[in-house]
């Protein structure tokens, strides 16, 4: 068993599940175990400036061996999975020698990993896939990614002959819940540039991502007895609806793809007297997301109008904003990390990210930080994966990166 599948199974014994709505950070206090975990292996492998803060974000440093000043250069994962589906008691399933066929994952369960509906898994074939036992996630979101950069940290710090500027590492609690770059110590981190590890199959090469906000809308009615109700009733679940029927039919999630955004109907609840709805909006355009917005809140003041003030209230926030903007100046990081790829046999995909990662609200914190595969699939659900071999690969291509950067000296 090589050392990052070694690393990784053991990564995703420990639940790190992340919490919504949760004011403390981190969210759980069960992320903090793993974080002390992965700072106790950073200082025994040799790492310095070794340190875990309250909030549970980890930080340590490679000192450069180059013969010249070299940018320094940082690698990012999150510790947390995802609060979608259960990460308690990981069962992970190692399959070897993988046959290309389907793969039951939980016979009693009867549930299948089929080629039908995931037909990118038959081109594994050969590799050895490790998998969920159909009860929970994996957790390859971002365990894989902190498997890969410690790998890394390690061969560096095993292997001094090989050439590298200062590296630094960092691993953040609550990306899954959108928090994960909230209390990032940017200037202590030390960094020059980043890349967060953090992506899906292999070669995937990420530096546009969406602009995003989340909208909350509650709708105040007034309930009267349905025999006596004409006239006076306000029905605040069939005013969400209403809402809901005035934003474009064809601008939902599973109508887009590429570079569509998107209005998300995240959930609702309610009832006559009152109704809420929370909606996620996306956009990569920043033209298409502000408009996106104005028609939102126009929706809110039309039915004010209709039904009366007060009774729509729609409050729009922004999360984050597109990386595009920030990585134009360092596009020599995607040249990097394609001309690494491509000298390891792997080929880059270069695709938009439909969500975000931590480096994009890194990257207008100061720190430039396009996103790297890690090879996982299918995250956040019971049908996750991830090839062994492509774990070895990208921690190749991380000590491959850190490696070229000496060129820029």
């Amino acid at each position: 068993m090589s050392e990052v599948m070694e690393r990784f199974l053991r990564y995703v014994s420990y639940d790190t599940q992340s919490e919504d709505d949760a004011e403390e950070m981190p969210s759980t206090k069960k992320q903090l175990v793993l974080g002390k975990l992965l700072r106790d292996e950073l200082k025994q492998m040799g790492a310095e400036n070794v340190r875990m803060d309250e909030h549970g974000y980890v930080y340590a440093a490679i000192p450069g061996n180059a013969q010249k000043p070299v940018p320094a250069l940082g690698f990012i994962a999150h510790m947390d999975t995802a609060p979608a589906f259960s990460g308690t008691g990981v069962k992970p399933q190692i399959v070897e020698n993988y046959d290309g066929s389907d793969i039951c994952l939980n016979r009693e369960l009867d549930i299948w990993l089929r080629t039908k509906e995931f037909p990118e898994l038959s081109g594994y074939a050969g590799q050895t896939l490790i998998t969920t036992d159909g009860t929970t996630l994996l957790g390859a979101d971002d365990k894989a990614g902190v498997a890969e950069i410690m790998t890394m940290a390690s061969y560096l710090l095993n292997h001094p002959e090989t050439e590298h500027g200062p590296v630094l590492i960092a691993f953040t609690p609550d990306e899954e819940v959108g928090r994960g770059a909230d209390l990032f110590d940017v200037k202590g981190f030390g960094a020059d540039v980043a890349y967060t590890v953090d992506g899906g199959a292999l070669g995937e090469l990420e530096y546009e991502n969406f602009n995003a906000a989340s909208g909350k809308v509650v709708i105040h009615g007034c309930n009267i007895h349905p025999g006596t109700a004409k006239g006076k009733m306000k029905n605040a679940l069939l005013v969400a609806m209403e809402f809901e029927a005035m934003l474009p039919s064809d601008e939902k999630p599973m109508y887009t793809e590429g570079y569509e955004g998107f209005f998300h109907l995240d959930s609702m609840s309610g009832c006559v007297e009152e109704a809420k709805m929370d909606y996620i909006i996306r956009d990569h355009d920043k033209k298409k997301f502000e408009a996106k917005k104005v028609l939102f809140s126009q929706a809110a003041a039309y039915l004010n109008h209709k039904y009366g003030e007060g009774t729509v209230e729609a409050v729009v926030t922004d999360s984050y904003y597109n990386m595009k903007e920030k990585i134009a100046s360092h596009m020599y990081l995607i040249d990097k990390a394609k001309a690494c790829m491509e000298k390891l046999g792997i080929t880059p995909i270069i695709t938009p990210i439909r969500g975000g990662t931590d480096g994009a609200r890194l990257s207008y914190m100061g720190l430039p930080c396009p996103n790297l595969c890690t090879g996982g699939h299918n995250f956040h659900g019971k049908y996750e994966y991830i090839p062994a071999e492509s774990m070895e690969k990208v921690t190749r291509l991380l000590v491959e990166i850190a490696s070229s950067f000496v060129d820029l000296a």
